[in-house]
């Protein structure tokens, strides 16, 4: 098995025992190198203890979802010794450390075994228990780095920018990447068949995760208010709000803070500081998981029929319950397009990647305020947690963000008298005000029945006649929301349609079955509600593979209520089982309907 630039790296380690560090300066020098490269994280919900496995997959195509595959396995777990060499492909090669002996029945004749005294080198080369459980993950990266031809002098400078201000550090991770390097170069035939080589595709690129990315954008879109609950996968989320905010939402001369985030006792409690900030004119949001959607839906309701901006994150996870919540899914789709009682309907945006984490942040405020209601950004664990590699942010100093149909003083001084729930331009949008702005700007706010003057009533026609006008802000939306990804091959019957981190692994399936003369056109959608293309683009086609990542077809179902698609050409291709999507089972779920489709 011989390659360049395509391999994929997969170490296991035991979770706690510091393997991040290492994992992430493999990836990066990679990348350093101009090679793509997408690093997925596989970890337990526990503190330590458990196992966490690490992928790197190294692309010189630039594909962004996991592979099917394990070229090179890092097995530093003895636990998990049985399922790490299973999952190498014929040909591969592990790696593991032989400091203490490993049973021949974990053997393989179609995988290269290569035994490395990683804690022997490192117990002889270093003081403290700590310090060698550290510097033996150090030294599987040295090995890797011989092994695959990843350039030392690259990982030499990653070193010194990550420990600048600890000089001692570095000559530590030095000394031991050459332990691990030393001994590789001096045992094995290195490079393997397998390896990298320079190039210069990732130029304009940064790595980075989606919640650190949605934090940003929730920064440049002008939010100073976050309010939350931690849990994960989404609590780093607004661990990089904060940590964005204390650089640049900090009063120079004062020293002031000029934002306010607050850990709240539970997400019902969090989502209603969001409304009450947001009712007083600030941007506000906050980041959550299914769990926490199950617990906001009455104040989510709240917020729809009482027409208050808001913006939530939603970084999916697996369900139901508590689930598993270190794995990824997309399984909130329906829960969030309908969360709380009665006839509710929520704006949802899909980013694909951190690259759409950062813009859609942006989106979700302006559409929050232009259309007076709660968005939100449905990402998951894949996109928020994992290392992925996108083109770099574009800022403009000139934006200016969309507040919406915002009454000054002036118009309210102009105006005769003002009515707050009243469409006076027929597109289902009234017009609001912000406390303090003027007296005749006042008004109740009412998740009650409430009549288009925002007067309180039970009459049922006026109760009617404002829920009906909500409809027509609905279809408002439908207009103005981002459009989707459209993508044709060749003008043909057939095609996939799927939703946030399926992306990377559906355009990838596409080539693959182009190559086995299976050509597919391929839609995106990005939000709900879907614009009228997303209805043309399935009216076009005779079958439709809608893939998504959960059990019941969530957005299949939403995509028959919502553009009225027929089911017949609907075909599912349902992937749920916590690990991120990866191309092969795209394709092979695709083939297996084709080939049912021609048998019938």
């Amino acid at each position: 098995m011989a390659s360049v630039n395509d391999v994929v790296i997969k170490i296991a380690t035991v979770n706690g025992t510091g393997s991040a560090s290492a994992n992430g300066l493999l990836m990066k020098s990679i990348f350093r190198m101009g090679i793509p490269v997408v690093g997925k994280n596989y970890f337990p919900s526990n503190i330590q203890g458990l196992p966490t496995w690490y992928e790197i997959r190294i692309t010189g195509d630039g594909y962004q979802s996991r592979s099917d595959r394990v070229d090179l396995m890092v097995a530093m777990n003895a636990q998990t010794y049985a399922r790490d060499l299973a999952e190498v492909v014929p040909g591969g090669w592990l790696i593991y450390d032989s400091t203490w002996p490993r049973s021949k029945l974990l053997d393989r004749e179609d995988v290269t075994v290569l035994g490395i005294p990683l804690s022997k080198m490192c117990n002889e080369s270093f003081d403290g228990a700590r310090a060698r459980i550290l510097m033996k993950n150090i030294a599987y990266v040295g090995a890797v780095a011989a092994l695959l031809d990843i350039d030392l002098d690259t990982i030499t400078t990653l070193l010194e920018e990550t420990f600048a201000s600890k000089p001692q550090l570095i000559d530590s991770n030095m000394k031991a990447i050459r332990l691990g390097y030393d001994y590789a170069a001096e045992n094995f035939v290195c490079p393997l068949p397998s390896k990298v080589e320079a190039m210069d595709k990732t130029e304009g690129h940064i790595v980075i995760d989606g919640n650190t990315a949605a934090g940003l954008g929730c920064l440049y879109a002008g939010a100073t208010v976050g309010a939350w609950y931690p849990i994960t996968p989404s609590t780093s989320l607004m661990d990089a709000f904060r940590s964005f905010c204390s650089r640049y939402r900090t009063d120079e001369e004062s020293g002031k803070r000029t934002y306010a985030i607050i850990q709240a006792e539970d997400e019902l409690a969090a989502i209603g500081m969001v409304l009450g900030a947001t009712w007083n004119g600030a941007r506000a949001f906050t980041p959550t998981s299914g769990p926490g959607i199950s617990l906001m839906s009455e104040f989510l309701g709240f917020a729809y029929y009482a027409e208050l901006p808001a913006v939530v994150f939603n970084v999916q996870r697996t369900g139901p319950s508590t689930g598993m919540p270190t794995r990824t899914q997309q399984a909130d789709i329906l829960s969030c397009a309908y969360a709380s009682h009665g006839d509710t309907k929520h704006v949802l945006l899909f980013p694909g990647d951190p690259g759409e984490c950062f813009t859609m942040a942006q989106q979700a405020f302006d559409l929050s305020e232009r259309l007076q209601t709660p968005i939100m950004v449905l990402s998951d664990l894949d996109i928020g947690m994992n290392d992925w590699m996108v083109p770099e942010f574009e800022f403009d100093d000139s934006r200016v963000p969309d507040r919406g149909k915002v009454l000054s003083a002036e118009d309210l001084e102009n105006m005769e008298k003002f009515y707050r729930y009243l469409d006076v331009d027929g597109d289902g949008i009234p017009y609001r005000t912000l406390p303090g702005t003027h007296p005749k700007g006042s008004y109740f706010t009412r998740g009650s029945g409430h009549t288009k003057y925002g007067a309180y009533t039970e009459d049922s026609d006026e109760y009617q006649d404002v829920v009906d006008r909500l409809l027509v802000k609905w279809e408002t939306a439908r207009s103005i929301m981002p459009e989707p990804e459209i993508r044709y091959s060749k003008f043909n019957k057939a095609a996939i349609l799927g939703v946030g981190s399926s992306d990377g692994a559906c355009k990838e399936a596409l080539d693959r079955l182009e190559a086995q003369k299976v050509l597919l056109n391929y839609c995106r959608v990005r939000a709900f509600p879907f614009s009228d293309s997303v209805k043309e683009f399935i009216e076009q086609h005779d079958v439709v593979y809608v893939v998504e990542q959960n059990r019941d077809a969530q957005l299949r179902t939403l995509l028959m209520l919502d553009c009225e698609a027929d089911p017949t050409k609907l075909v599912p291709v349902l992937h749920y089982n916590g690990i991120p999507l990866n191309a092969g089972f795209v394709v092979d779920r695709i083939l297996e309907e084709q080939a049912k489709g021609q048998a019938a």
